[in-house]
Order: C-alpha cells, then structure tokens, then sequence
C-alpha cells in the first residue's frame, strides 16, 4: 500500500488514494497502521476516494478503528494532497464527508498548497443533533459531573460531537485522566470530543482537545470550529478568533449572516512511504 504521512497542526493521518487501489478492511488497517510503536504512527487513516456528488470523498477513521464523520485538520490535507499528488488542477474543491459537503480553498505557493480555508458549515446547537442527552433544546454553559468536579460544558456539533469546557488554565489539566471521563460519559450516546479552553482575550483562545478514539491530539479542526462557537455564545470573544493548539495556530470565524464556520490553517506533508498491509492484519 502506498501512503502519504501528512498533518494539519501536528494532528498527523496516514493518507491513501483510493481512486487508484482499494482497501479491505480499513478499520482494522487504521488500528494498526496508527500504532506509533509498531505501525506509521498517527491519529488516523484517511482514504481519498472518488464522489458522485463532489470532487472526492473523504473516509475518515480513528486510531481505534472507528469510523470518524469529519476532522478539520484532515480535510485541509486532503485538499493539500489531491492538489499536490496532481489529481485536481482545482484551487476550489467540494470534498464529500459523512457531515456533508465540504467546499475548500487552496492557497498555492511555488506549485505546492500551503494553506487551505474550508467552509465548515453551520454549527449544530440543538441538544438532539449534537447529540447530548439534555431537557433542553440546546446545552449551554450546563453543569456536567467529571471525576470529582463539576465542570460548565456548551455542546456544539460540526458534523462531529463536541463539549467545550472553559478552565482558568488548559495546561494545568491531566487529560490522561479527565478526557475520558467525558468521551465515555452516558450522555453523549456517540461519545463525544472535548475541548478545554483557556479564554485570553476577545480575540484569542487557547485549547487543548480529548479526540474520541484517538486521545489527546496537538489540534483538532471541528473542535477550534466548535470553540469558537461556543466562545462567542458564552459573550467570552468576537466572531473572528485566532485559536492557538499545541501544534499551533487556526484562524476561526464564525460568519453569523451567513451562519457558517470559516477554519484557515497550514496542511503539510511528511513523507511518502509504502508499506506491507497483509503484515498489519495479522
């Protein structure tokens, strides 16, 4: 199998063009392949596959083999890669996701993309669709039990789930420890990410984020989309917001008129490589 090992943020996938080769059982491919021990090492697998409907498909899978409906870092890779690897000439790309249609922008420097701008969509707010277990239409700075605190938590989905907490300080908190007591909590039926936000100015926010599947990750797309959202609800910021991760920096906004989300950031590339599948599946 041919593969590409890129990363939007530090949050790194093992990519494969599947308009050229198919794969049997990804998921099991994923859980093996994102192994940083004894696979490539990654938050994920992505395949790129042709679309009906857009210009590609993106097929999205965690580190622990479940199936992902979005990531933000990975769909600006996508656009990176399809443009780079000389599939598209497009510098305007619909990108089908199990959230929906995706519409990118590639921004090209010396014949290779460097940065891509991806309409998100709007943010979903009712309880229901996120989806959070709640008597109310949509959870806003509500109360929810972790270990032996009580932390505020507004739920917003961006085609994936997401509770974003506000803390005084994300670098004090033992993810180890407290993201799972909110992947696994009972009411969020499909698990769910978390994002701690530390609030720096109305214009600036940092975050560190729990993924479903995949743990900590240096960055997590949907989830500055998500924040933001939840930021400007709570009256902590403006609707345009620079969201500093630990491998670095998103620029988010929310386009109220519109109501759409707007996520600006750097997709890279790691290396090429290829790899014996029929040796990860044993």
């Amino acid at each position: 199998m041919l593969f590409v090992k890129m990363h939007g943020l530090g949050n790194d996938y093992v990519y494969v063009d599947c308009t050229k080769e198919n794969l049997e059982n990804p998921s099991k491919i994923a859980r093996r392949i994102s192994d940083r021990h004894f696979g490539v090492g990654s938050d994920g697998l992505i395949l790129i596959k042709p679309s009906d409907t857009a210009d590609f498909t993106m097929e999205m899978y965690n580190a622990d083999g479940s199936r992902g409906e979005m990531c933000g870092n990975g769909i600006r890779c996508v656009g990176k890669f399809v443009y780079d690897q000389g599939l598209t000439e497009k510098t305007e790309l619909q990108v089908e996701t199990l959230a929906g249609i995706k519409e990118l922008k590639l921004f090209v420097e010396q014949g290779q993309v460097q940065s891509v701008r991806v309409d998100m969509g709007a943010p979903v707010l009712r309880a229901a669709d996120v989806p959070v277990i709640s008597q109310k239409e949509q959870v806003i700075d509500e109360p929810i039990h972790a270990g032996n605190a009580v932390y505020r938590m507004t739920c917003v989905s961006m085609g994936n789930p997401h509770a974003v907490v506000f803390v005084e300080n994300v670098m004090d908190l033992n993810l180890e420890e407290l993201g799972p007591q909110f992947e696994g909590n009972p009411c969020f039926p499909n698990r769910v990410n978390t994002e701690f936000i530390q609030v720096l100015d109305e214009n600036r926010i940092r975050m560190r984020v729990w993924e479903r599947g995949s743990g900590e990750t240096f960055a997590c797309g949907t989830g500055a989309c998500a924040a933001v959202v939840a930021s400007v609800l709570n009256g902590f910021t403006k609707d345009r917001v620079t969201v500093e991760l630990l491998g670095g920096c998103l620029e988010i906004e929310w386009d109220r008129k519109r109501d759409t989300v707007f996520m600006t950031g750097p997709a890279s590339t790691v290396f090429h490589g290829e790899i014996d599948v029929t040796k990860l599946e044993e």
